[in-house]
């Protein structure tokens, strides 16, 4: 190529605009199961980054817990209890149950959303019998409908959840889980399912985690979210991670016992 050519060539090249860079795989992370221990809802949410943290209606400190994330910028969820096959033992406040009319299904929703402040989204807790029902799911999204401007996460408990489904035929912002972080609290899981959540993200280029306050949980988080970054991921809020979810997603979760 003559000089004027490769100058010319240069010029043209220099001018077209840089394309930015595929943006990194996201993360989203949701500490379930806030409102009964101060101590470990306090130190999980000073977990660096945007974590999410569902707070269970009717709990001792859920009122605390949902005003102390909020006032650290991180979202708040109403963790959602729905009933399951097997009954909790002792019976969980504020449950949804099977059972109840469509009038008692309304007020004990919105007494469970009345009990914890500055709540953006709903996720499920338990919930393996009843996210399988289209009549009370169909409840269930028509009382977030009502509220205008909530998302939904569910926490698919089971394999046959519709809960999804039916908030996105709704048109409601939603998404479902990926990984449980820690079915159970030993460390050797956390780890294993972390870098799970971490493949899941790489794969498909978001993934969404649900962990506990337990003490192996939060000490793995603590060390292992700074260097999120630095291992090309973004750690995002999780109403940040709906709004650019696409409408349908892979079945990559495994539904998993409560």
């Amino acid at each position: 190529m003559i000089r004027w050519q490769a100058c010319l060539l240069a010029f043209i090249l220099g001018s077209l605009p840089v394309l930015a860079e595929s943006p990194r795989p996201r993360i989203a992370i949701i500490i379930d199961d806030l409102g009964y221990e101060r101590a470990a809802g306090e130190r999980a949410i000073e977990l660096p980054g945007p974590l999410a943290y569902a707070v269970l209606p009717g709990t001792p400190r859920a009122s605390y817990l949902a005003e102390v994330a909020h006032a650290a910028g991180k979202d708040v969820l109403l963790h959602l209890p729905l009933q399951a096959e097997k009954p909790a033992e002792p019976a969980e406040p504020g449950n949804l149950l099977l059972d109840m009319s469509r009038e008692q299904f309304s007020s004990a929703f919105a007494e469970n959303l009345e009990s914890v402040p500055h709540v953006v989204g709903i996720n499920t807790h338990r919930g393996s019998l009843l996210t399988r029902h289209p009549g009370h799911m169909t409840w269930l999204m028509d009382e977030i409908l009502d509220r205008g401007d909530l998302f939904f996460v569910d926490s698919y408990t089971t394999a046959q959840s519709i809960a999804l489904r039916m908030a996105r035929e709704n048109d409601i912002p939603s998404v479902r889980r990926d990984v449980f972080l820690d079915p159970d609290p030993l460390p050797e899981t956390i780890v294993r399912e972390f870098a799970r959540l971490k493949k899941i993200a790489s794969q498909r280029g978001l993934a969404v985690g649900i962990g506990h306050p337990y003490p192996t949980t939060l000490k793995y988080l603590e060390a292992a979210l700074p260097g999120l970054l630095a291992d090309g991921y973004e750690l995002v809020s999780i109403g940040e991670l709906i709004r650019a979810t696409a409408p349908e997603r892979p079945d990559n979760a495994l539904a998993s016992g409560e």
